[in-house]
C-alpha cells in the first residue's frame, strides 16, 4: 500500500475556501459536514447570506476571513475563476503569508506561475477536482459532488511531503481519489478530456440550433449529452479555456485535423469508418478504466527519496492515491 507514516498527519487542519461557487461551496459543505473546521469567503453578500442560512461559516469580508485563516494555520483553497485569482493571492500574501495554498482551478501551470510571481515565498500545492455540473453558484453546490471523483494534486520533484499530504488528505476527506501529476502533464490531459469537449460541445450546439427549431424539437440523448457543458456560464468557460491556451491549441488542432480527414473520406469514399472506429476504441478504453474499481498506488512512502517520481509513474498507469 501507499505509506504515509513518515510525516505528521494533517487531515484535521482547518480549511479556508476563497470563492463559494459550485466547486468551492461544495468543498466547504463537504468538509464542514465531515466535522472539519471549514469557513469561506465570497464577495457576493447574497451568496454569503445563502451559505450562512444553510448553516455554514462564510463572510464577504476577505481581510477578516484571511486573518482567521492565519490564526488557525488553515489551508487556503483558491476557488475563484482564474481571472480573479491574482487579487486573492495578493490578499493571502499580505494577510496570511504563512498559510499553505492550494486551488481548484482547472489549469495548473498558469496558476503556479502566477503564485510564484505574486507570492514567491508562499507554500503552494496545486489541485484540480475533476467534478462539476453545468450549473454554478451556491444554489448548485452539493456536498457529494466529489464522491468518487479524481482530484489531481501537483507532484513535482521539489514538492514538500507535509504540504502534499495536507492537500491530498483534504481531497480524500472530500470523497475524491488523488491523482498525483506534474502541472504540465495535467494541463495537457485537461485540454484533451475537459477543455476541448467544451469547444466541441459549443460547435455541436451551434450547428444543431442553426439547422432549425425542428432540429431542436427532435434533439434527444445524443444532442443533450454532447452539448451539456455548453450550458455552463460563458464567462466561466472562457476563463478556463483561455488560461490553458497552449495545450488547448494542440488538442484543438488535432480535433480539426481528424474532422477534416473524416470530411474528406466521406466526400471521396462515402465512409467515416476511420474516425468512428477510432472513437469507438477510445471510448471502450475509457470505460474500462473509469468503470473499474480504482487501483491504488502501492509501495510508496511519502517523504522517502524519489517519492514524487514514483507517485507520478504509477499515476500514469491510471493508479490513484488512497491512503
Amino acid at each position: 500500500m501507499c505509506h504515509a507514516e513518515s510525516v505528521p498527519a494533517a487531515a484535521s487542519r482547518p480549511v479556508c475556501v476563497l470563492g463559494l461557487g459550485l466547486i468551492g461551496g461544495s468543498l466547504l459543505r463537504r468538509l464542514a459536514d465531515s466535522g472539519i473546521s471549514a469557513f469561506g469567503y465570497n464577495r457576493s453578500a447574497a451568496t454569503v447570506d445563502a451559505a450562512v442560512a444553510d448553516g455554514y461559516a462564510a463572510s464577504s469580508d476577505l481581510d477578516v476571513t484571511l486573518r482567521r485563516a492565519a490564526e488557525a494555520d488553515a489551508t487556503v483553497v483558491l476557488a475563484t475563476p482564474f481571472t480573479a485569482l491574482e487579487a486573492m493571492v495578493v490578499a493571502v500574501r499580505d494577510t496570511a503569508p504563512d498559510c499553505l495554498l492550494t486551488d481548484v482551478v482547472s489549469v495548473k501551470e498558469e496558476v503556479a506561475e502566477l503564485i510564484e510571481r505574486v507570492h514567491p515565498n508562499g507554500r503552494y500545492v496545486g489541485g484540480h477536482p475533476m467534478a462539476g455540473t453545468a450549473q454554478s453558484g451556491w444554489a448548485a453546490t452539493d456536498p457529494t459532488l466529489f464522491e468518487g471523483a479524481m482530484w489531481m494534486v501537483t507532484t513535482h520533484d521539489d514538492t514538500d511531503a507535509d504540504d502534499w499530504l495536507t492537500v491530498a488528505r483534504m481531497a480524500r476527506a472530500a470523497g475524491a481519489y488523488v491523482v498525483p501529476a506534474a502541472n504540465d502533464a495535467h494541463d495537457r490531459a485537461a485540454a484533451a478530456i475537459s477543455h476541448n469537449p467544451h469547444l466541441t460541445a459549443a460547435v455541436t450546439a451551434t450547428v444543431g440550433a442553426g439547422e432549425s427549431d425542428l432540429a431542436l424539437r427532435l434533439a434527444a440523448g445524443s444532442f443533450r449529452d454532447g452539448t451539456r457543458v455548453a450550458g455552463t456560464a460563458p464567462e466561466l468557460q472562457r476563463a478556463m479555456l483561455e488560461a490553458n491556451s497552449i495545450a488547448l491549441l494542440n488538442t484543438l488542432s488535432e480535433t480539426i485535423d481528424r474532422l477534416i480527414a473524416a470530411r474528406n473520406a466521406l466526400r471521396d469514399t462515402g465512409s467515416v469508418a476511420v474516425l468512428v472506429d477510432d472513437g469507438h476504441r477510445a471510448r471502450a478504453k475509457y470505460e474500462a478504466i473509469a468503470g473499474a474499481e480504482p487501483e491504488p498506488i502501492t509501495d510508496v512512502r511519502i517523504g522517502d527519496p524519489d517519492w514524487q517520481q514514483e507517485l507520478r509513474r504509477q499515476a500514469h498507469r491510471a493508479r490513484v492515491w488512497m491512503a
